[in-house]
């Protein structure tokens, strides 16, 4: 079986699941760049210092363009993200197997479908082929209420997302890292990372890290990254006279933030619906952390359920937040079987692994005529989840 994937560049979020797919002895995999990386993103630690020699880079000549070209013909699966469309239109139009690789396509609203072009480019996109062999691979959890709305993929939005990681440790290595005793000279770790933007709304985890310091219970934030936002966000810390609690450290890189992860007790995502995945709570998940994500982001809703792999606050809402940091924070039964799950379900069901194997043989089932369904996980079928679905965190 050959599968192809066609991407915007190879990078680190999509590496675990190219390697994966690549292990699988019946499977001739590519993978195919279609541009080069922008320098800020290699600056984040994006970059990949050696590629392998499955990944076609079709931006640096003509005949690596062409290879790429004959691939969209040739191959019996093909996978398509952020990538030129030219790539796989007549593969679609032979109603060969594909899948589509995106997160929901409307948030930031609606207004762009009242853009003629724009309009007119997801209709050839997503609506008009509906009943070809075109399935979507969904990268957020709202990607199938947005595409419901637009009448495409009927009854073909799977779950999926990114895997940027696949665990490092074991179990017990991964959990003795966490603090089963705090104290007042040791307490709980809490980490935060991401780039210091509007829509990742971490001044919502410092007014919420008042209320708790106010209730009297004591912890310890690291937040890693930088943007826009950073003195504002600095400023708050000390209008609230919460230095000696919070300390603010620059990127580092990928591999150096997983290792934070499996240190710290507590991993919180306060993004807005601006966030398509979320790949930080995926990792913070799989370093065994007690998360607490905002339900707005796009992998919340299928990774972090409530009381058995995190807490979900309500988005935008500082009381929501304040009151599940204080569960994880004064209930030590609560966040180590928190601790415990998270571990668990992405050894077991969300990682590359499983996801890879799960294309090969949902993609038999198809060739087969003979469909395979899964009731969770990767390739299981998404249900159709509005914005404003949560209710404390069910």
């Amino acid at each position: 079986m050959i599968i192809t994937f066609y991407s915007n560049y190879f990078n680190h979020h999509q590496k675990a699941l190219c390697e994966a797919l690549n292990a699988i002895d019946e499977v001739e995999f590519y993978f195919v760049e279609t541009m080069p990386m922008e320098d800020f993103r290699k600056g984040m630690g994006w970059g990949v210092d050696e590629l392998p020699t499955y990944v076609i880079q079709a931006h640096l000549s003509e005949d690596m363009k062409r290879a790429a070209m004959e691939l969209a013909r040739t191959s019996d699966v093909v996978i398509v993200g952020d990538a030129p469309e030219w790539y796989v239109e007549q593969r679609i139009k032979e109603n060969q197997l594909t899948f589509r690789y995106t997160e929901r396509p409307m948030k930031e609203g609606w207004i762009k479908m009242f853009i003629p072009r724009l309009g007119k480019k997801f209709y050839n996109i997503h609506y008009k082929n509906r009943d070809k062999q075109l399935y979507l691979l969904g990268a957020s959890a709202y990607a199938a209420y947005d595409y419901r709305l637009l009448h495409s993929y009927p009854g073909k939005c799977l779950k999926f997302g990114y895997f940027p990681v696949g665990e490092s440790l074991s179990e017990d290595e991964v959990l003795g890292y966490k603090n089963n005793e705090p104290s007042a000279d040791n307490p709980l770790k809490i980490l935060w990372t991401g780039r210091f933007l509007k829509l990742k709304r971490a001044d919502l985890l410092l007014k919420a890290l008042r209320k708790v310091r106010d209730r009297g219970i004591n912890f310890s934030l690291q937040i890693v990254g930088n943007g826009e936002e950073e003195k504002s966000l600095k400023a708050l810390v000390y209008e609230n006279r919460l230095d000696d609690r919070i300390f603010f450290m620059n990127f580092v890189k990928p591999h150096e933030v997983r290792e934070m992860m499996e240190k710290a007790d507590i991993y919180v995502m306060t993004s807005n619906f601006l966030e398509g995945w979320g790949s930080v709570i995926y990792e913070a998940l799989s370093a065994g952390c007690a998360v607490v994500a905002s339900h707005a982001c796009g992998c919340s809703p299928w990774l972090v359920k409530s009381g058995k792999t995190g807490l979900l606050f309500k988005s935008g809402s500082v009381d929501s937040l304040a009151d599940k940091l204080e569960k994880f924070l004064t209930d030590d039964t609560l966040r180590r079987t928190c601790q415990e799950g998270a571990y668990r379900q992405m050894k077991s069901m969300w990682n590359p692994e499983v996801a890879a194997q799960r294309i090969v043989d949902f993609s038999k089932g198809i060739m087969a005529g003979k469909p395979v369904e899964y009731e969770d996980g990767p390739l299981s079928q998404a249900p159709v989840l509005k914005n404003n679905w949560y209710e404390d965190g069910r």
